[in-house]
């Protein structure tokens, strides 16, 4: 049976023989087409009937590697597993591969994200009034914005900022170049606070392409943000394990539960391949960006 079929019978059964709401009969949809990308990158285009349960496996260690929270992570498993409850029903499979398969015991744990609410709390909860207000909305906007590593943020030039197109360059591990798109909000904050703060500093030799800056005009340090992110989280009172790559994990968490493509958001994480060392051909920049307006809670004017 092909996927398309599959699909479609997997839609009746869940509205038909479990009563589903259309809500969460997308909801399964969209857990089980998140299976299907994964075919196509890494399984040789593998038909339902074909997976196994190694397969599976690397499926469960692709979504860990992507950063997604727990609560995401176990949502789309759950998915899975009906789906494959449903291929068995109907005798397409004759053993369920998603019968032994539990979330990634892995080295690390899976991280903790920030729901969009507590991010919005933090963005409105930081002083503007303050010299440093702007900054730090800024760098906040941009992390989550973007989904960036914290040496990527600062490592952020200005040269490296396409204001009309929206982009940003940002060079990652092992010194990988990558074109990232950025929401309005996060490049307005940053224009705000060049050109309101950054332009008054007495800038170091050697800074001054440099986007994010401390009060003597030099690079900010890992550290450095480190301790503005947890000040802000003691603020508003958020005891989770929360870091500068907390924002990472909640970009990529938030765009997944918003139903964007699995290769868009590895493409933006910079993760040039993630189970192997295979080189593939990176997605169009325009589509990148459509994934981002599509599917990133701060460019969904409605929310």
């Amino acid at each position: 049976m092909d996927w398309k079929s599959s699909f479609l019978g997997f839609e009746q059964y869940l509205q038909l023989e479990r009563g589903l709401s259309k809500h969460s009969i997308l909801a399964y949809k969209n857990d089980v087409l998140k299976l299907y990308e994964f075919t196509q990158l890494y399984l040789a285009d593998k038909l339902p009937n074909q997976l196994e349960f190694d397969d599976l496996v690397k499926f469960v260690k692709y979504l860990h590697q992507l950063g997604i929270g727990a609560s995401t992570h176990a949502r789309i498993l759950s998915g899975i597993r009906g789906f494959f409850k449903y291929l068995l029903i109907e005798d397409i499979i004759e053993k369920d591969p998603s019968e032994l398969i539990e979330g990634p015991k892995l080295a690390r744990k899976i991280p903790e994200v920030l729901s969009y609410q507590e991010i919005q709390q933090i963005l409105s909860s930081i002083d503007l009034s303050e010299p440093l207000g702007h900054r730090n909305k800024a760098i906040i906007e941009t992390l989550y914005a973007c989904g960036l590593r914290v040496s990527e943020l600062c490592h952020l030039t200005l040269s490296g900022i396409y204001w009309e197109e929206e982009y940003i360059r940002i060079i990652g591990k092992n010194n990988k170049e990558r074109l990232v798109p950025i929401g309005t909000d996060a490049l307005k904050q940053i224009k705000y606070y060049c050109e309101n703060y950054r332009s008054s500093l007495n800038i170091k030799k050697g800074n001054e392409d440099f986007v994010f800056l401390n009060r003597r005009g030099a690079k900010l340090t890992r550290v450095m943000i480190f301790y503005i992110i947890k000040d802000l989280c003691a603020k508003n009172d958020i005891t989770k394990s929360i870091s500068p790559h907390s924002f990472r994990h909640s970009f990529a968490t938030h765009l997944v539960e918003g139903g964007a493509n699995l290769r868009a958001v590895q493409d933006m994480l910079g993760h040039e391949s993630i189970l192997t060392t295979e080189i593939y051909t990176h997605l169009d920049s325009s589509y990148l960006r459509e994934t981002l307006m599509s599917f990133h809670p701060r460019n969904k004017k409605a929310v």
